[in-house]
């Protein structure tokens, strides 16, 4: 992958403008100009860049993050990350040609930038089969599946993950919390010209579906106010709109303190959640675009 520079401010004013313009509920301009708590917005250059060696641990601890406390080999599933570098980037700090003279001096080092601020790529499922972390992220999936999703919607998962007419990808887009969603857009935009030249390669990128799984929280309902919900990723709404079928599942016992970005002091703690989707693969060009006006909008503003 050409690394791809992408100048982002990594600043909770804007999670938090893309939110108040996504929620489809709205909310009031006195709730928007409440003050959150939080580190003050730094610019900070990052690069969407192919996964290599180093690069393991942080792409297992973003799996983590999603994976919270499952039984699933996260080192084998990063290393399929790796292993695939012509499709999918890991988001990095972008370095200049005088980082990169500093670093002559110790060969050692490898990679200048070890941080993985985060991950977006598509893993076969059906190609991968045979490997144990994959095994084990299908169990986990209909285990969760057969107690909180209904019959039809159990269904269609089993049909796409187990019928063996159906070829589905895990589609991952794991980050840390508060960086934009500005850096989905060059990420998933690359990812799709790399699938389109794997495919032209005879590689197994073609899917039916795509499996997603996505982080939000929850905070309960408070006399006239409605329940809010706050997504990790505020793209990823529009993920969840394209979907065909869904269920979630809490992870309030797996983890302690929820939170997602932005808090207040009078906040309530919010309650983690997972929503697993999923994606017919013919809507991601789509999806993508969406976003992409999303981003521009506000940044336009």
């Amino acid at each position: 992958m050409t690394s791809k520079k992408l100048k982002v401010e990594a600043d909770d004013d804007e999670e938090h403008r893309m939110e108040a313009k996504s929620d489809s509920d709205g909310s009031s301009d006195e709730e928007n100009e409440e003050a959150y708590e939080g580190d003050e917005g730094i610019t900070v250059d990052f690069e969407g860049r192919n996964p290599i060696d180093p690069d393991l641990d942080g792409i297992k601890q973003l799996l983590g993050q999603l994976f919270v406390k499952a039984h699933i080999d996260l080192t084998e599933l990063a290393g399929v990350v790796v292993a695939q570098n012509y499709v999918g980037s890991v988001l990095k700090q972008a370095y200049n040609d005088a980082d990169d003279d500093e670093e002559d001096e110790d060969t050692d080092m490898g990679d200048p930038c070890q941080v993985v601020f985060g991950v977006t790529t598509v893993i076969n499922l059906a190609n991968k089969q045979e490997l144990a972390c994959v095994r084990q992220l299908k169990k986990m999936i209909f285990e969760k599946a057969e107690k909180y999703a209904t019959e039809l919607v159990l269904q269609q998962f089993r049909e796409a993950l187990e019928g063996g007419s159906k070829t589905t990808g895990l589609l991952l887009n794991e980050r840390f919390i508060n960086i934009p969603a500005a850096v989905c857009v060059p990420m998933c935009e690359n990812l799709l010209s790399e699938m389109e030249r794997a495919r032209s390669k005879g590689m197994p990128f073609t899917f039916d579906y795509y499996l997603m799984i996505v982080k939000y929280y929850q905070q309960a309902a408070d006399g006239d106010k409605p329940a809010e919900i706050l997504y990790s990723n505020d793209e990823e709404e529009y993920f969840i709109k394209d979907s065909c079928a869904s269920f979630d599942y809490s992870v309030q016992k797996e983890t302690t303190t929820a939170l997602a970005g932005q808090w207040q002091k009078k906040d309530a703690e919010l309650q983690p959640f997972r929503k697993v989707l999923l994606i017919e693969a013919s809507k991601l060009p789509s999806i993508v675009s969406s976003i992409k006006s999303l981003v521009s909008s506000v940044t336009n503003k």
